[in-house]
């Protein structure tokens, strides 16, 4: 039904405190990884958060935090930002018709049909930066500004960017310290503009403001964690294993709503997270495979 209002989507969620400790070790466990590579909280919140709330109550109070998030990882890579900042005008230029767009899609979607197509927008982005994709971009402007527009539309209708700016910014071959400036310049914009704009379309409610004191707490505990931790373990293979759990996530949430949508019966739907397992695991296989350490020489007989 395209007439459901935010009190039925409230009536719709659990009790309170199993959706609260549920939504708190989820966002810590997403403030840990992005601590550790310097995005996704986001992209692993709004998976496993949308089994249990929607869109309209979610985005609001993850944007909020995202604001300071960001703001703090652009603070810690500051030295990074002069020489990235012209690469990355071009994407925030395109940005903001594309969050103005993606807004109003938000306000009036029905939030079932704005979880599929959250689900199915993230789920192949995940898996090509799984793959490991990668080709050069040089086109800076010419790239830039239709990408922009289309980040913008899918960061405000589901406040996740991380994956396709990952992609963008590792076939730019930028270096660590210009990747993790680029982003986090890019993620303040984009949060600070879908703010204003879901504040101006009143999509701020009661319910989102109820998730700050569960986000709040786990960000502040799981961000310093995350940064503390990746420093005694490979990063690459971190970031790997945290995308094969996403995208194993968003394949189950993408079977569920695909039964809540009546547009595939159960089981039949759980093909799509089956399918989803399956890609993820000959790419996991493959990673490791490429990245496994080459054998020593045995050198008992040279002379």
């Amino acid at each position: 039904m395209s007439g459901a209002t935010p009190k039925l989507e409230a009536n719709e969620m659990p009790p309170f405190d199993a959706a609260a400790i549920f939504l708190a070790a989820t966002a810590f466990f997403a403030a840990f990884v992005n601590g550790a590579i310097g995005y996704g909280f986001s992209s692993l919140t709004v998976p496993l958060a949308l089994i249990v709330y929607t869109n309209r109550i979610l985005n609001p109070a993850i944007v909020i935090i995202e604001v300071f998030v960001n703001f703090y990882v652009l603070l810690i890579n500051l030295n990074g930002v002069r020489a990235v900042w012209k690469r990355v005008l071009p994407i925030l230029l395109g940005l903001l018709p594309g969050i103005a767009i993606g807004g109003y899609v938000l306000a009036s979607l029905q939030p079932g049909w704005m979880k599929f197509a959250t689900y199915l927008g993230i789920l192949p982005l995940i898996l090509l930066q799984a793959a490991g994709w990668r080709r050069s971009i040089r086109a800076n402007w010419l790239i830039g500004l239709p990408f922009g527009s289309m980040l913008g539309v899918l960061y405000s209708v589901t406040t996740i960017s991380g994956p396709p700016l990952a992609m963008l910014f590792n076939n730019q071959g930028l270096v660590k310290n210009e990747f993790r400036a680029g982003l986090a310049l890019v993620r303040v914009v984009e949060s600070s503009v879908t703010a204003i704009v879901y504040y101006k379309l009143g999509l701020f409610v009661s319910e989102s403001a109820s998730l700050l004191y569960v986000f709040v707490p786990s960000v502040v505990l799981g961000i310093p964690a995350g940064s503390y931790i990746i420093r005694r373990i490979d990063a690459e293979t971190f970031r790997r294993i945290c995308m094969s759990f996403d995208a194993w996530v968003v394949g189950f949430g993408l079977s569920r709503v695909l039964i809540e949508l009546k547009l595939m019966e159960s089981p039949w739907a759980y093909s799509v997270m089956a399918a989803t397992m399956l890609i993820d695991l000959c790419l996991l296989y493959t990673f490791f495979m490429a990245h496994a350490p080459l054998p020593k020489r045995d050198n008992r007989f040279a002379k």
